[in-house]
This record gives C-alpha cells, structure tokens and sequence, in this order.
C-alpha cells in the first residue's frame, strides 16, 4: 500500500467561450493523469477568473494563483488559438505569477486548440516563450489540435483516436519528466539534510 501524498499538477484552460473546446482537450489529459498516476490535480478556469491587469496590485486571485503554480509539481497549459497567439486570459494569469514568476523552475506541459487547419501551433510558440522567459522548463512537443470543432461530438468525447493519444501522451510524458527528474532529486535532497 502506497501513503505518500499524491502529486500536484495544476491545469489551467484559457479559453473564455462557453462550453469551449479548449476544456475538451485539457479534460483528456487530466483523465489520463487521473487513470495512471497518484494525483492531485486543481483546474483553473482561466474565464470565471478576475486577474488584475499589471500595476493594479495583487488580487485573492493573485495570491491563490501564485500559491497553487508554488505547491504544484508541474503545470498542464491549454489555450486556443485568438489572432495568432494565445489568449489573454492566459496573459493575464501568467502576468499574475509575481517576479519572479512562481512559475520559474516548473515543468510546463503545453495544449493548443484551434478551429483551423494548422490548429493552434503559432499559439503555443508564443507561449512557450513566455514560459521559458519566465524560467518555466517548457516540455518538448507541446499538442496542437486542429480542426477542433470536428474532433470532439456534443457530449465531449474526442473522434480521432490518434489525437486522443497525442493528448494523453502528453500527460504522461509531464509525469515521466517529474517521476524521473524532480522527485529524485527531491528525495536526494531530503536525504542529505
């Protein structure tokens, strides 16, 4: 029987449209975190969140934000594709980390969703350069799902197999990077105190 405390990992989707299809692809990542790791995982809904613009001081949403990305163990971003780039609510909950960034150190695992057919890749390279700007450790291969809209039915369930692997392995590779890279070098840490 294992009694360590689960892993966190802190998901945030960064879409602010109803019922939207960022959510869809991030919920099959933390499904797949949840089926095949011992996890804590907190979803940040970057939409029904109220960040403050920069210099107008920190928020309680500030504050939690910083406390979450602190006691998390690494960091699921998903963000659609707006006019080339990513959204500005994600913006402004990156903005809202402090600096340095609580992100700074973090492993960061990257979804992108777009309607069109080179899917949210231009997205995802902007934000992967804030990410590691901000000294995020931003995995390599971030996903980008194109044609989004056809990929997911009404109830959420994704059609396309291949992609439902893509996103899953995602997950999974963010796991296998903290199982293999950060809790060992915890545990040596702890060891020699």
């Amino acid at each position: 029987m294992d009694n360590r405390e689960p892993l966190h990992i802190l998901a945030a989707s960064g879409s602010s449209r109803p019922d939207n299809y960022t959510r869809r692809v991030l919920a099959l990542a933390v499904e797949e975190l949840h089926s095949r790791h011992q996890v804590r995982v907190d979803l940040i809904d970057l939409s029904t969140t109220d960040y403050p613009f920069p210099g107008q001081g920190p928020s309680q949403a500030t504050h939690r934000a910083q406390e979450l990305v602190k006691g998390a163990a690494g960091i699921l971003l998903a963000t659609p594709e707006y006019h080339g780039s990513y959204s500005s609510a994600m913006k402004r909950f990156i903005e809202n980390l402090g600096f340095p960034s609580t992100l700074a150190g973090k492993p960061v695992a990257l979804l992108g969703a777009a309607a069109g057919q080179i899917g949210a890749v231009k997205a995802l390279e902007h934000l992967g350069s804030v990410c590691s700007h901000v000294g995020a450790f931003v995995l390599p291969g971030p996903v980008s799902v194109a044609r989004v809209h056809k990929v997911f039915d009404g109830e959420g369930r994704c059609l396309n197999p291949e992609i439902e692997k893509r996103v899953r392995g995602l997950a999974t590779r963010l796991m296998d990077y903290i199982q293999t890279r950060i809790c060992p070098r915890a545990a040596l840490e702890q060891s020699v105190r």
